[in-house]
C-alpha cells in the first residue's frame, strides 16, 4: 500500500482487531499499531486471508511515529485500549510522536464517563478527544456494533460516515436486526445503530446505563430459569425449549436467544448440562455498580439494577451460602401438576415482560435526570434505536420503546406511555402471582420483586413518606411541607413539648 491510510488504529486486542476488520470491510484503509508484534502480525494475516488477491487494507506499524506518518492528515486515530491510565499514556505518546492539534483521537474503551469529561478538557488545544462507547462484544465489533459517540459536535460530522458504515443495521419498520456474518459482505442497507449522543461524557454515560440494564435483564432471565428449575422441576432442555418459544414473541431478544442455546449445551466431560458444572458465582466489571451509584447521586430510583448488582455480590459469597444452607431453612417446595406447571410458565413470561419494562423505565429515567443535570439534550428515541441491534440488550421490545419516545419526546417515564400502560394492565396479575409463588416456595426473585415494588410505588399518589418525614422532623428538626399549604413552605413541630407547637420555618 503506497497511499496514506484513512485511519490510524491503536490497540489490536479482541475488540480492536475486529473493529479494524470491520472498518476495512467498509472500504477504509487502516494503519494499525500495538505494543505486541504478534497482534500486529495477526491482524495483517487476517487481512491477507480475507482480502484474497486484492490490495492490502491494513498497514502494520511498529511505532507511533510510523502510524502518524502512514495516516492522512488531519489525523483520525481510534484507540481500543483499556480504560483509565492507558488512554492517557497513549495520548501523551502520540503528542510526543508529533501528533498535531487538528488531530482527532477517539476513545472506544469502556471508560467511566466522568473520566471522559476530565480528559477532554485536559487535552483541549493539543488535540480533540472524542469518545465512542462500543457495545456488542467480539462479534458486534467485527460485523456491526452499537455505537454511542459523544464529544465535539463538529467532529461528529467527520466521524458520522465511518461509524454509520460499521455500525449494526436494523429494518426501520420492524426494528429487527439486518445481519451478515460473512467477512467482506457487510450489511449496507437499513438504519445504523449509531447516532450522536451529546457533549463529552454523554456517550459513555448512556453506555454505562446500557450495561446497568444488561445486568438487570440477565438477572431476571436467571430468576425465571431458577423458578422453572426448582418450583416446576423442569430440566435444562425443557427450560431451553420455553426460552426458544418466548423468543418468538414480545420477549424476542439476544439474551433470551443465547440463554436457550446455553441451556441445551452439554458438557463434553460429564454429559451434564454445561450450566450444571459452572460454579454459581458471577463476576462484574463495574458498569452495573457505576449505574447504581449514579442513580443514587442523581436521585433517580433504580432498585432493579441495584438488586442485580447485589445478586452478583451475593453469588460471590459461595462459601458463606453453602454454610448457611445447612442451618437456614426455607419452605418445602410444592410439587406442581402439568396444568399448574403450564400456568406458572405463562405467569413467568408475563413477569419477565413487565419486569423488563420497569428495568428500561428506570434506565431511561436515570438518563433523563442525568441529562438535565449535565445539560445534555438527549434524544431517547434515537438512543432506543441504537440499542435495537449490535449490543447485548438488543431486543424487539426496543422498537416499542422507540415509538413511545417518538410519540412523546418529553415522556417522563416509559410506564405512562399508553402502549405500556395497556401491556402491564394485561399482564400484571400473572406478574404478581409468579412472585407470590416464588416467595411461598423460598425462591429469590430480587429483580422481579424490585421491579414490581417500583411499579407499585410509582403508581401510588400517596406513599408513607409523610410518616417518614415526621420521623425526621421529630429526631432531627428536618422540617416538612403541608398538603394544605403552598409548596415551598416548611414547618417544624416541637415534638417534645406537650402542646406540640408547630412553627413555620422560612
Amino acid at each position: 500500500m503506497t497511499q496514506l491510510c484513512d485511519i490510524g488504529f491503536i490497540g489490536l486486542g479482541v475488540m480492536g482487531k475486529n473493529l479494524v476488520m470491520n472498518l476495512v470491510d467498509h472500504g477504509y484503509t487502516v494503519a494499525a499499531f500495538d505494543l505486541d508484534q504478534e497482534k500486529i502480525d495477526g491482524v495483517l494475516a487476517q487481512d491477507q486471508q480475507e482480502r484474497g488477491d486484492k490490495a492490502a487494507r491494513v498497514v502494520g506499524c511498529n511505532t507511533l511515529e510510523t502510524l502518524l506518518a502512514s495516516t492522512k492528515q488531519p489525523h483520525l486515530i481510534i484507540l481500543s485500549v483499556p480504560a483509565g491510565k492507558p488512554v492517557d499514556i497513549v495520548s501523551e505518546n502520540l503528542l510526543k510522536a508529533g501528533m498535531t492539534a487538528d488531530a482527532v483521537v477517539v476513545d472506544t474503551g469502556n471508560t467511566l464517563w466522568t473520566d471522559t469529561v476530565e480528559r477532554t478538557a485536559k487535552y483541549e488545544g493539543q488535540f480533540t478527544l472524542f469518545s465512542t462507547a462500543v457495545s456488542g462484544g467480539e462479534v458486534g465489533a467485527r460485523f456491526g456494533p452499537a455505537l454511542m459517540p459523544s464529544g465535539d459536535a463538529a467532529q461528529w460530522e467527520r466521524l458520522a460516515p465511518v461509524w454509520e458504515a460499521i455500525a449494526a443495521k436494523v429494518d426501520p419498520d420492524t426494528g429487527k436486526p439486518l445481519e451478515s456474518y460473512v467477512p467482506g459482505q457487510p450489511v449496507t442497507e437499513g438504519e445504523p445503530c449509531a447516532a450522536y449522543i451529546g457533549p463529552a461524557g454523554a456517550g459513555h454515560y448512556v453506555k454505562m446505563v446500557h450495561n446497568g440494564i444488561e445486568y438487570a435483564d440477565m438477572q431476571q432471565i436467571c430468576e425465571a430459569y431458577q423458578v422453572m428449575r426448582e418450583v416446576a422441576g423442569m430440566s435444562c432442555d425443557e427450560i431451553g425449549d420455553v426460552f426458544e418459544e418466548w423468543n418468538k414473541g414480545p420477549l424476542n431478544s439476544y439474551l433470551i436467544e443465547i440463554s436457550a442455546d446455553i441451556l441445551k449445551q452439554k458438557d463434553a466431560e460429564t454429559g451434564k448440562p454445561v450450566v450444571d458444572v459452572i460454579k454459581d458465582t458471577a463476576g462484574q466489571k463495574g458498569t452495573g455498580l457505576w449505574t447504581a451509584i449514579s442513580s443514587l447521586e442523581v436521585g433517580s430510583p433504580n432498585p432493579s439494577i441495584a438488586q442485580s448488582v447485589f445478586a452478583r455480590a451475593l453469588s460471590s459469597m459461595k462459601t458463606e451460602r453453602v454454610a448457611a444452607s445447612q442451618v437456614l431453612k426455607g419452605p418445602q417446595v410444592a410439587s406442581l401438576s402439568v396444568a399448574e406447571k403450564e400456568e406458572l410458565i405463562s405467569q413467568l413470561h408475563d413477569a419477565l415482560y413487565c419486569s423488563k419494562l420497569c428495568v428500561y423505565a428506570q434506565g431511561f429515567h436515570l438518563m433523563k435526570l442525568a441529562g438535565e443535570q449535565q445539560g445534555w439534550d438527549l434524544d431517547f428515541a434515537s438512543i432506543a434505536k441504537i440499542f435495537r441491534a449490535g449490543c447485548i440488550i438488543r431486543a424487539i421490545f426496543l422498537q416499542s420503546i422507540t415509538k413511545a419516545f417518538e410519540a412523546d419526546s418529553d415522556l417522563d417515564n416509559l410506564l405512562v406511555a399508553p402502549f405500556f400502560v395497556e401491556q402491564i394492565e394485561e399482564r400484571q396479575q400473572n406478574w404478581r402471582k409468579s412472585i407470590a409463588q416464588s416467595v411461598m416456595n423460598g425462591i429469590p426473585t430480587p429483580v422481579f420483586s424490585a421491579s414490581l415494588a417500583y411499579y407499585d410505588t410509582y403508581r401510588n399518589a400517596v406513599v408513607p413518606a409523610n410518616l417518614l418525614q415526621a420521623q425526621r422532623d421529630f429526631f432531627g428538626a428536618h422540617t416538612f411541607e403541608r398538603l394544605d399549604k403552598p409548596a415551598g413552605e416548611f414547618y417544624h413541630i416541637e415534638w417534645s413539648q406537650p402542646e406540640r407547637q408547630q412553627v413555620r420555618i422560612k
